[in-house]
């Protein structure tokens, strides 16, 4: 479908690539209250679009010097990668369960971390440089947080609890695809709300229709603090996945090359992917230079590679982008849920996981009903409601789902 334009607030329509009629209530008064920011550019709307903490969840905010932290999330840089292996459908072996077990014993799950610093020099693909500079600029970060210098350390290469997933994916073609969702983690969660409050207290958002749309201003130095922190917690959730990616491609590795029921195999990868979800950047748009939050969405920049999961059995798409201006260069972040989880654990069972489940192998316990497919809305639908956003490169059936 192509987007669909609503009047807001000012004089700034949204656009939607969804049903206006199919958005609930609390979150289409949420990008109401977006289009009475005076700092508005454009807003976008994404398939995928729900309720979120702050800020809707599958908006794309475009503003003019200002932004909002509310508006990126509180896990900033959330986002997913992938990457395609060299192995084949037919390489696995019938019991995936012993696979699984490894890959949990290295990817620290839920609220649990490292018992040490991963020794990232010892993994392959990684710039030890650009880690050394990561931390070198821990000291510059708000005084709040300083004193989780070191949990941060051990959070490093750790999944994390709620959406967040390790798979293992077989795409169209019979390979085989490593993939996994997560961001920055505690730290992340700390700067932003952090930064949430000191907006909220700031004198020009006081008479706004919702506080938590509070944003900083440009040439000030609560502005300048919050980029500081922000693109900083950017990078630590990329590491955070690039760590992740190589534990887990050091366990793939392993697991195949020793020697089992089908043999050795050497397994090569290919190029990562890397996406972003909840991020802030720096772009042009009719002229205009703006701050571009994405909040449960992807940038599809013509060409650019992109990832969206869906849930625990709809697997995952593997996207180009059309560079779609109108949206901000944009797209759906995933299938978007369409029940809260308290929602999804009153309506669901433990046999309905079972069931929704069946053939990935993954946990089927009352912690997770909350990830229960079921509480996802249809992916095929999200994908054809962004047939002008990014085009298909191929899908990912997952086999092996790990959460925390």
């Amino acid at each position: 479908m192509t987007y669909t334009e609503v009047p807001g607030a000012r004089d700034v329509p949204i656009r939607m690539w969804t049903d206006p009629s199919q958005i609930e209530s609390q979150a289409r008064q949420q990008l109401n209250n977006i289009t009475t920011l005076p700092w508005l550019h454009g807003l976008a709307v994404m398939p995928d679009v729900h309720y979120g903490r702050g800020a809707t969840v599958g908006s794309v905010i475009a503003m003019k010097d200002a932004v909002c932290p509310a508006a990126v999330g509180v896990d900033i840089g959330c986002g997913v990668s992938a990457v395609r292996t060299s192995l084949r459908a037919d390489d696995l072996p019938g019991d995936l369960g012993p696979l699984r077990a490894k890959i949990e014993a290295a990817i620290p799950v839920g609220y649990a971390s490292h018992s040490e610093v991963v020794a990232v020099d010892k993994l392959p693909g990684l710039s030890l440089a650009a880690w050394d500079s990561l931390w070198e600029r821990f000291g510059d970060l708000a005084p709040e947080v300083h004193a989780r210098r070191e949990r941060a350390g051990v959070q490093i290469g750790s999944l994390g609890s709620g959406n967040h997933y390790v798979s293992l994916d077989v795409d169209e073609s019979g390979f085989v695809w490593l993939q996994l969702h997560s961001g920055s983690r505690n730290i992340g969660k700390e700067l932003a709300e952090h930064h949430i409050g000191v907006a909220r207290s700031l004198p020009h958002n006081q008479d706004l229709v919702d506080r938590d749309l509070a944003v900083f201003v440009a040439d000030t130095p609560e502005m300048e603090a919050y980029r500081r922190d922000l693109y900083w917690a950017q990078e630590y959730a990329r590491f955070n996945r690039d760590v992740m990616l190589a534990l887990y491609e050091q366990v793939v590795r392993d697991f195949f090359g020793k020697s089992g029921s089908k043999g050795r195999k050497k397994v090569w990868f290919d190029q990562r992917i890397s996406c972003h979800h909840n991020y802030v950047s720096e772009e042009t748009y009719d002229g205009v230079d703006v701050l571009v939050t994405r909040k449960g969405a992807i940038r599809a920049g013509r060409g650019e590679y992109g990832i969206v999961p869906g849930s625990m059995a709809a697997g995952s798409y593997i996207v180009r982008g059309l560079g779609n201006e109108l949206a901000f260069n944009s797209a759906s972040h995933g299938a978007g849920r369409k029940m809260s989880r308290n929602a999804a654990k009153k309506r669901f069972t433990v046999q309905d996981l079972v069931k929704q489940t069946e053939g990935v192998e993954c946990r089927k316990d009352a912690g997770v009903v909350d990830e229960i497919p079921g509480a996802y809305k249809n992916l095929g639908q999200v994908m054809r409601q962004q047939e002008d956003l990014v085009e298909v490169v191929t899908h990912l059936r997952p086999l092996i789902t790990v959460k925390g």
